[in-house]
């Protein structure tokens, strides 16, 4: 088990202290925006789809940002498993050059939403027993919105200043924007603190909102104007809700999974760099934070999880890019079955540690 280890919030590790962990007491399961860094986390999703261990008793809220919603956008598929490794495998496989621009880069983006999600199967998918989807989005305002690079770049660059004094002050530069799927907002959109808007998803919006998602400002062209939600440019969830921001529990038992490619939570894509800006204890409380260990981060490909950096470190030899990246979701296939053995052993009480 020297592959993973196992970190809970307040509330969650009393609960693994009392009773062991069980996955019917999860009612939400998060992805963070983490770029390539989420191939780490495909063995340990395909586990959970495999062995059907979510959404047993009661639907579980998936709710991503980025990354994390086009992963969670296969989970709903009539053909889970099967969509989702169509996803992995066109996510590692596209190709970019040096010539690419942000439109180019959303069409690439475009293809590989199509190769795993059928629109046909968008009814089927929406009408999951098993799981209700949450993508987090970010409407840009202001030259936020620009697509020209020297305008956006500079906006982001006032509002990084902005945000070194304080996180709300994000919301000056972008709004954030929830789709959702089920008769009624997530849990956490109903919190008298959430800042925001909520649009249900629907056939016409849903692959629109998973791709604005994750369009990186800066690198992927922001999505315009997405059918019922308010009009704008939309970019990655990330620029607000970069890992996690906020408590996805609805009731004090309930535990939130959340599969994390490091051992430090950094709440917005602006506060990379601020080692004091961290999510507080509440936000924490419910959560079972499952991430490699070190020893095994070790074994992958030049030693590291695969990031963007790749994209330009490779990008005059991308078969070079390619195969590692296959190497490192390889590697990483068995931590699903590392997590149901530590879950149903009851070993996960040794080893868990606080949050």
């Amino acid at each position: 088990m020297h592959r993973l280890r196992v970190k809970a919030g307040k509330k969650a590790y009393e609960i693994i202290q009392d009773g062991g962990f069980n996955f019917d007491d999860v009612r939400a399961c998060f992805g963070a925006a983490v770029g390539p860094r989420w191939l780490v986390a495909s063995g340990f999703d395909l586990t959970l789809l495999e062995q059907q261990r979510l959404g047993r008793k009661h639907p579980v809220h998936l709710i991503g940002a980025s990354a994390g919603a086009w992963r969670y956008a296969a989970w709903l598929q009539p053909q889970a498993p099967d969509a989702y490794r169509k996803f992995l495998t066109a996510y590692i496989n596209v190709g970019y050059t040096r010539q690419d621009t942000p439109a180019t880069i959303l069409d690439k983006f475009t293809r590989i939403m199509n190769e795993y999600i059928e629109d046909d199967a968008l009814p089927f998918a929406l009408a999951n027993k098993r799981y209700r989807l949450s993508v987090i989005t970010a409407r840009a305002r202001g030259l936020v919105a620009s697509e020209m690079s020297g305008l956006q770049k500079a906006s982001l660059a006032v509002c990084f200043l902005f945000n070194l004094l304080s996180r709300n002050n994000l919301y000056k530069f972008a709004e954030r924007v929830v789709f959702y799927d089920g008769s009624k907002p997530p849990p956490f959109c109903l919190h008298p603190n959430y800042r925001g808007r909520c649009v249900k998803i629907n056939e016409v919006n849903f692959k629109y909102a998973v791709m604005a998602s994750g369009a990186i400002p800066l690198v992927v062209a922001g999505v315009k104007n997405i059918f019922g939600a308010p009009r704008g440019v939309y970019r990655d969830g990330g620029l607000i809700d970069y890992h996690l921001t906020h408590q996805f529990a609805q009731t004090e038992n309930d535990l939130v999974l959340f599969f994390h490619h490091q051992e430090r939570i950094i709440p917005g894509w602006l506060d990379k760099k601020l080692q004091r800006r961290t999510p507080d204890e509440d936000t924490l409380a419910n959560v079972v934070m499952v991430f490699p260990s070190q020893s095994f981060i070790e074994k992958l490909p030049d030693g590291k999880v695969p990031d963007r950096d790749d994209f330009m470190a490779y990008v005059d030899d991308p078969a070079q890019r390619i195969r590692k990246w296959h190497q490192a979701a390889e590697l990483s296939a068995p931590l699903g079955e590392d997590f149901l053995e530590l879950a149903e052993s009851g070993k996960i009480k040794d080893m868990v540690e606080k949050l």
